[in-house]
């Protein structure tokens, strides 16, 4: 209920609900809050939960890093600072980002704008002409998605690189044409690459699959089976419910659907 709550942005009400709880709030109970502040950038309460699960989780800096991003969005650079130098106090460490994609029996590793690969020069060939593609076809870089202090065009760059596109890319010139790529990744797909990916999907023509840290996605001719609710739609609209409620059973059902229908 606490991630509903948050994901659809009631995140006061979410908070209050944690208050309210007769059993001592859990980690688990906690980390909903604090992504679904994320998610919709509210500092306030993702301090208050950041806070709580310093007392339970003092050695997880996962959580250190997902405020920190949230400053970076703001524009908080003093937050994001002193919360790198809490960090290190601690002895705590970012995870690195690593996507994996097995091809031809072998698993190829790739680090965010990794150029270790052997075939590195044909795969940043192979996602810039696919980069050329998507902006025709409409795709803006979402910079959001970058929590560094840099010029805009630096961060448009930067995305380009995360993990997974390379990942992606390496598949796109290494398999047989319309054949379906399956890449791993270590961490969450962030919301840029979640875009980037389903225009992929649709200009290659390819089926995309990737198994994140929190859950399975398929891309498919511009789709993925995370956040589309054409079924949610198809089902209530059976049941002749109002669209005022379709919307609204779309947005709260989000995260129950996607898990049912993730393919």
């Amino acid at each position: 209920m606490i991630d509903l709550l948050g994901h659809c942005g009631h995140l006061e009400e979410a908070y209050n609900l944690i208050m309210e709880m007769r059993v001592e709030p859990d980690a688990g109970v906690w980390g909903a809050l604090l992504h679904s502040c994320k998610i919709h950038g509210n500092v306030e309460f993702g301090e208050l939960a950041l806070r709580k699960l310093v007392e339970l989780e003092p050695d997880d800096g996962g959580n250190y890093v997902i405020l920190s991003n949230m400053y970076a969005q703001a524009g908080k650079w003093e937050g994001v600072a002193r919360l790198r130098d809490v960090m290190m106090d601690r002895g705590l460490k970012k995870s690195i980002a690593c996507s994996w994609i097995e091809v031809r029996n072998k698993v190829h590793a790739f680090s965010s704008e990794d150029t270790s690969h052997p075939e590195s020069e044909a795969i940043y060939a192979e996602l810039k002409q696919i980069g050329k593609l998507m902006k025709e076809a409409g795709y803006a870089p979402q910079i959001g998605s970058v929590f560094h202090d840099v010029e805009d065009d630096e961060k448009a760059d930067m995305v380009c690189g995360h993990t997974e596109r390379l990942a992606i890319a390496y598949g796109l010139i290494s398999t047989a044409v319309g054949s379906r790529l399956l890449i791993i990744k270590n961490l969450r797909v962030c919301e840029d690459c979640h875009v980037a990916i389903k225009f992929i999907s649709k200009i290659t023509k390819r089926e995309i699959s990737i198994r994140d840290v929190n859950r399975y996605h398929h891309f498919k001719d511009g789709l993925c089976s995370c956040g589309d609710f054409c079924l949610i739609n198809f089902f209530l609209s059976i049941l002749n419910v109002h669209q005022s409620e379709v919307d609204f059973a779309s947005k709260l059902s989000r995260r129950f659907f996607c898990n049912i229908f993730t393919v």
